[in-house]
């Protein structure tokens, strides 16, 4: 942790200055610049371009084209912002991607006539200034931040400890500061506290409440004490959860389809390698706590099935996993049979993890929240697999529990997004498979 012992070195004392800075980072003057900028540079290709015979129609569709992609691109970014470790600059070519996708495929179904060049420049301009936009956003969260002393704000800094702060010892220095504050809003501060802290409001001052603001760096919700309210903040929306169990299973129908022949040499090569079935099936607890059998491609030595819920658990280099094995996990291959799992509406393809049914009877009695995890499908990827990886202790095991209620809590299409985009580094880097 980082406690600023020159925070009066900082140019925050100009309030002009605070606000011009502020205004920059607004996407109210972000998105309408990006779109002026882009416009003008499209006009001056177009005009280059204009005696090659283009018409006005191919640079009126292009630039409309080019406005929308980049507006869902900076749209998407700025929903990824909300994540952990979806902040940084590789976040920003995978939103501009959704928005550049949904033109692409409107082009071809609707037949747009459009110009290429300008089109090009749309797109190289909109994630330009879009790279550019995020080096603006990146300084704003590097700024320290005022906490308010409080005995969960005390605790924020030892769960954080890279972070940039100034600790509030009176009233008068939020006003003298001009940083954000972090307090925690629920315990009864002395009026000249909360006094001191409405000014601050009433000027512009971002005030977060010290939980949702540990939530959105950390990732994770803690469970220990969770309240009604929060309970009720849990709860998925049924909306989503429809739209994306149609999807899964759609997704999951075409890529068995296609990668049928490959799922088939894979099990031809495990039983040359080793004894037993090359399938390993297994009972977990799943969606609404309903047990089902999971489908993996066995990466063990087979060996029959253990009470001991030691044997549920996989080690680092666990001794048992076999040489194709650890192939076949680094690279998630493994994972293939679940998509079974997933056209049988078992499963989803973003989810908390199932856990064995003697694992799980295990976490219920030491956790007592435990069950909510089920509230959603499991997944074979999830919030908690790209943040934590393997897990092998028990402390782990309820670290993991805090990352899947924060994925339940967030619930979101962009959530998803973001945990797939992670996987795919996941799997490029060969990370957390043991």
């Amino acid at each position: 942790m980082t406690e600023t012992s020159n925070i009066q070195a900082i140019d925050y004392a100009d309030q002009n200055s605070i606000a011009s800075k502020r205004f920059l980072e607004k996407y109210r003057f972000q998105i309408p610049f990006v779109l002026l900028f882009t416009a003008m540079i499209q006009i001056l290709f177009w005009i280059t371009r204009f005696e090659t015979g283009e018409l006005a129609i191919h640079l009126i569709n292009s630039m409309a084209i080019a406005a929308f992609s980049n507006v869902i691109g900076m749209l998407a970014f700025r929903k990824f912002r909300l994540y952990p470790g979806a902040r940084r600059i590789a976040f920003v070519l995978p939103s501009f991607v959704v928005g550049w996708a949904i033109a692409m495929i409107a082009i071809i179904v609707l037949r747009i006539e459009y110009s290429v060049s300008v089109l090009l420049a749309g797109a190289t301009c909109g994630l330009v200034l879009a790279l550019a936009m995020n080096v603006v956003n990146r300084r704003v969260d590097e700024r320290p931040l005022l906490l308010i002393p409080s005995p969960k704000v005390n605790a924020l800094i030892n769960e954080l400890p890279g972070l940039t702060f100034k600790m509030c010892s009176h009233p008068s220095e939020i006003e003298l500061y001009h940083l954000a504050i972090v307090a925690d809003l629920r315990v009864d501060l002395p009026s000249d506290w909360e006094q001191a802290i409405a000014r601050a409001a009433l000027c512009g001052t971002p005030i977060y409440h010290v939980k949702q603001f540990s939530e959105s760096l950390t990732g994770k919700v803690q469970v220990e004490h969770l309240s009604e309210n929060s309970f009720g903040m849990l709860a998925p929306n049924p909306s989503y959860s429809f739209v994306k169990d149609a999807f899964d299973r759609a997704f999951a129908l075409v890529f068995l389809l296609i990668a049928w022949p490959l799922l088939l040499l894979v099990c031809g090569l495990i039983r040359l390698e080793s004894p037993g079935p090359a399938i390993f099936r297994q009972s977990r607890v799943g969606f609404k706590g309903q047990p089902f059998t999971i489908l993996k491609l066995r990466t063990m030595r087979h060996r029959p099935p253990s009470k001991c819920i030691e044997d549920d658990i996989t080690k680092d280099g666990d001794s048992r996993i076999t040489n194709l094995g650890k192939v076949l996990r680094a690279s998630r291959i493994d994972e293939m049979p679940q998509l079974i799992n997933v056209l049988r509406g078992e499963m989803s393809l973003i989810g908390p993890r199932p856990e064995t049914i003697h694992l799980s009877e295990w976490y219920t009695n030491t956790l007592d929240f435990y069950p909510y995890r089920h509230i959603v499908r499991p997944g074979i990827t999830g919030w908690a697999q790209v943040q934590q990886g393997h897990v092998t202790s028990s402390k782990e095991v309820l670290e993991k529990l805090q990352y899947d209620f924060f994925y339940i809590k967030n619930f979101s299409f962009w959530l998803d997004l973001a945990i797939v985009i992670r996987t795919i580094k996941v799997i490029a880097f060969r990370l957390g498979a043991r």
